[in-house]
């Protein structure tokens, strides 16, 4: 902590030079750099008071006598939790800091077992992150969507721009089951159904080098509801990466340069994603990885209509305020989910594998 501390102090004087604001690439680093390090050490130095705190504590309760010596012993309590309090914080601030975070993140829902009702389920789930990012003032762009005759959604991709996205979303990946009697349904059965969801990290163009060789463009005309280009002009693209196999399709825009670009943005995000899980060992592609089958059995989380109940099976969280999250109110869920990855960080930092 005091080499950080130290570096900290360099940073604040970096920036406080005048030619700094004459390099903006130099400027926003620092500036970042700055943000990272404020917390850190502003908890190391109330973790230093405190200790302090704790010493004269000892020393006044050692001296004192009769009433004063129960009051010393109380401050020093205090001054001891203080202590312990500043240290974990500390500890987990500590973490090694997960490489995705500031990024915008790219979401895929698609329908999965269940039918019609698996694709109004996907709509549900994206009305919820939709307004789950407002709350949060965080903007939505729409890459791809296709529809079905009920307005259900048999896919979904789009991107959440925002400076704590990347953490709050990450969680969300893999199968989510709906139990509800569908408006499909006539005798008013409880049917189960699931949506798989697929979270990505957006790729910069300097993170993924793409060799324009290990792409296949296809172009063809759009298909569905659209304006005066569909069926009319080949707008639509689909790029193929022959390395990997991944290939990502789009035609929503009118242009074929605005859909290519598009599928490029997708493209990186899942290269990306893709090197990261094999760095981190993890040899499957992410988005089998993340949603699995997309089976019933397969889920992460359950929404329950009846009981107004969502369930989280990863970490045990049962809530009965089904209709509360789906109008986005997702906080309590998110920061569940963040504070077990952090305690099972905490107890890799204390217990690391051999």
């Amino acid at each position: 902590m005091a080499q950080i501390e130290a570096e900290y102090e360099a940073v604040v004087r970096e920036l406080s030079e005048p030619g700094t604001a004459e390099d903006p690439a130099r400027l926003r680093d620092l500036s970042r750099r700055r943000k990272d390090l404020e917390e850190p050490v502003s908890v190391w130095r109330q973790l230093r008071a405190a200790r302090d705190d704790v010493v004269a504590a000892e020393e006044m309760a050692a001296e004192a006598t009769g009433d004063e010596r129960e009051l010393a012993r109380a401050e020093l309590a205090r001054a001891e939790d203080a202590v312990g309090d500043l240290e974990a914080r500390l500890r987990a601030l500590l973490l090694p800091k997960d490489p995705n975070d500031g990024r915008n993140v790219i979401v895929e829902i698609r329908g999965a077992e269940g039918g019609e009702e698996a694709n109004l389920f996907a709509r549900d789930l994206f009305t919820m992150y939709t307004r789950f990012a407002d709350r949060h003032h965080w903007q939505v762009d729409v890459l791809a969507e296709s529809s079905t005759g009920r307005d259900g959604l048999n896919e979904v991709v789009f991107v959440v721009k925002g400076p704590d996205a990347w953490r709050y979303l990450e969680h969300e990946a893999g199968p989510h089951r709906v139990q509800r009697v569908p408006v499909t349904e006539s005798k008013g059965r409880v049917h189960t159904s699931a949506a798989t969801v697929s979270v990505l990290p957006e790729a910069d163009e300097v993170d993924v080098v793409i060799d324009p060789a290990d792409l296949r463009i296809d172009v063809y005309r759009s298909t569905g509801p659209g304006g005066q280009s569909v069926n009319t002009t080949d707008s639509a693209v689909r790029i193929t990466h022959l390395p990997t196999g991944i290939v990502v399709a789009m035609q929503d825009e009118k242009s074929q340069t605005q859909n290519k670009a598009r599928a490029m943005t997708v493209l990186r995000a899942r290269l990306l994603k893709l090197e990261q899980d094999r760095q981190a060992a993890q040899i499957a592609a992410t988005r089998r990885s993340q949603v699995g089958g997309g089976g019933r059995a397969e889920k992460i989380r359950t929404y329950n209509y009846k009981e107004n109940r969502v369930t989280d099976h990863r970490i045990g969280f049962t809530r009965y305020n089904l209709d509360q999250v789906l109008a986005g109110d997702l906080d309590e869920l998110a920061e569940a989910l963040m504070a077990d990855k952090r305690a099972r960080q905490l107890a890799e930092q204390d217990h690391p594998a051999p």
